[in-house]
This record gives structure tokens, C-alpha cells and sequence, in this order.
């Protein structure tokens, strides 16, 4: 079981680098930064590790980002919703195009519109309502259809399997 919970952490380990590294790569629409690579990673976490890990994983990344100066608060809510609700919905259906949906409706949708507050009353930024919610789905189609790719190809080539076969039975 200890076994197990140390390749779970160097896993998200290795998603979190993956998502600050790749930092750099942000689409900047409106007030917020579109970021496709944290939702790639979110879809991948929730499939290989499942919910709480994809939150966290969310969580440390958008952490870092804000630290780096590479994110701003804006990503915390969209980040986050939205690899708890592809984890949970991976993990109630073990399908993955309602993952994908999940991903999309948490993020661009939840996480748009729980962006609202915390640009209004923490950051001092006047937006909309649904201000959010355009940018945030722009992100999110994007960074799934990336993930979906990936998922494909580790599909195709049964890593998918081997990953999650080695992180459940160790």
C-alpha cells in the first residue's frame, strides 16, 4: 500500500512539472490566461489517478504558477473544478468522452462562473457575471482535445493499461 501512494506521488509529481514547465504556453483572452496544458493534465490525472490526486495535482500547479508569476488567482477555480469533476466522473463510468465532457462543463462552465468572485472580490477586477466562462471554455476544449490525443495513443499502444495496472496493484 506504501508502495503504491510513492508512485502515485511521483506520478502527480510528474504531471505538476509537466504543467508548470509547459507554463509558458498560455492563450491570454480577456482578463484571464488560458492555460490548455492544465486541462490536458487534469484529463490525464483523473484517468491515471483518479479525482483527489487530479485536485491536487491542480491545486500545487496553479500554486506554482501564481508563485512564478506565470498564473493568476483565475486559476485555482477553473483548475481545480474541473479535475474533480472529470476524476469523479471517470471514476463513476470508467468512460472516457463523459471525462471529457466533465472536464469541459467543470471547467468552462463551474469554474467560469466561480471565477467571477474571486476576480471581483479578490483581485478588484470588474467582469460579467459569465465573464469567465467564454475564456475558461476556450482553454478547456482546447487542452481536452490535446489530452484525448494523448489518452489515444496511450490506448493504442496499451500504456494506458500497463500505467494503471502498475498504480493499482502495487
Amino acid at each position: 500500500m506504501k508502495h503504491n501512494a510513492i508512485l502515485k506521488l511521483c506520478v502527480a509529481a510528474m504531471f505538476v512539472a509537466i504543467a508548470v514547465i509547459l507554463s509558458t504556453f498560455s492563450i491570454p483572452i480577456g482578463a484571464s490566461k488560458c492555460f490548455p496544458i492544465q486541462h490536458m493534465v487534469n484529463v490525464l490525472s483523473a484517468v491515471i489517478l483518479g479525482p483527489f490526486w487530479g485536485v491536487a495535482v491542480a491545486f500545487i500547479t496553479s500554486l506554482i504558477r501564481n508563485l512564478m508569476g506565470t498564473g493568476t488567482l483565475l486559476a485555482f477555480p477553473g483548475s481545480m473544478v474541473g479535475a474533480l469533476c472529470c476524476g469523479l466522473m471517470y471514476r463513476a463510468t470508467k468512460k472516457l468522452i463523459p471525462t471529457y465532457l466533465a472536464e469541459i462543463v467543470g471547467t468552462g462552465l463551474i469554474g467560469g462562473l466561480i471565477a467571477y468572485p474571486v476576480a471581483t472580490f479578490i483581485m478588484g477586477k470588474t467582469s460579467a457575471v459569465f465573464g469567465y466562462v467564454i475564456p475558461f471554455l476556450i482553454s478547456t476544449i482546447g487542452g481536452t482535445i490535446i489530452a484525448a490525443f494523448f489518452i489515444a495513443v496511450l490506448i493504442k499502444t496499451k500504456a494506458l493499461d500497463k500505467m494503471k495496472a502498475m498504480l493499482q496493484t502495487s
